[in-house]
């Protein structure tokens, strides 16, 4: 983790905060006590940014300085709102591709899958605002450079932020080897939200369910699954050869 990714310190953390800079993450030493960190922790709340204690070990290892029990990942972007997002893609005559990033924590996946993103016309990635990829400098590295031209959006709870997408006329897909549907069947012409997950266990079983069409992605090898950031590439580029079928 570069330097610049990270905040140390009580009172640096909060004239981040002050300042409207995006944080990460927050994290802070348990049992933390003082005017300080009580200050600190109203403020947090106060703008919605939650905290994670942690055993002062953890601290020590990411921060050679004096924390004072207080370290804070910065953000590399600025997170958009969805719904400042889609009716601009609608008013610009433009079908909606939207990418769903569901507890996708590996940061070389990540940036893969952003930097895949980028090359075929996603208007926006969504991802939850607890167990995602740090956006760091890293993040930005790996997908070279990508991060910082895509749309980002960070929520609080995907699905009620599907249920919006689906309100909004688009239909959403899941990417899971357990599908019956390949993706070669399915029209993915139509404003479209792809949903793909963990490489531990997948999409969750609530985005499952609330999917409009689960899809897998056919393979003649014993290997069970793909790597998630090719998962989503191949996903991406049969949406958008399908799409540019009907374009020429």
């Amino acid at each position: 983790m570069k330097n610049n990714d990270l905040i140390y310190g009580i009172h640096p953390v909060m004239e981040a905060v002050l300042a409207g800079r995006e944080l990460e993450k927050v994290m802070i030493q348990k049992g933390l006590t003082g005017d300080n960190a009580r200050v600190l922790k109203a403020l947090l709340a106060e703008k919605g940014i939650t905290y994670q204690p942690v055993p002062p070990e953890k601290l020590n290892r990411l921060v050679r300085g004096v924390h004072q029990g207080v370290v804070a990942f910065v953000s590399q972007v600025t997170y958009q709102n969805i719904e400042d997002i889609l009716p601009f893609v609608y008013e610009q005559g433009e079908v909606p591709f939207i990418l769903v990033l569901d507890r996708v924590t590996d940061v070389r996946n990540f940036g893969a899958v952003a930097r895949s993103a980028e090359c075929a016309g996603v208007h926006a990635i969504i991802i939850p605002a607890r167990e995602s990829a740090l956006i760091t400098g890293d993040a930005i590295k790996t997908s070279a450079g990508a991060l910082s031209r895509l749309l980002i959006c960070k929520v609080p709870n995907l699905k009620d932020t599907l249920n919006y997408l689906q309100d909004s006329g688009l239909t959403l897909f899941a990417v899971t080897e357990k599908a019956q549907e390949s993706f070669y069947s399915v029209d993915f012409r139509v404003p479209a939200a792809l949903i793909l997950g963990s490489e531990e266990d997948g999409v969750s079983p609530e985005l499952i369910r609330m999917a409009r069409h689960l899809v897998h992605i056919p393979m003649k090898g014993e290997i069970g699954s793909l790597n998630v950031s090719v998962a989503a590439a191949l996903t991406m580029y049969e949406l958008v050869r399908q799409r540019n079928e009907v374009e020429g």
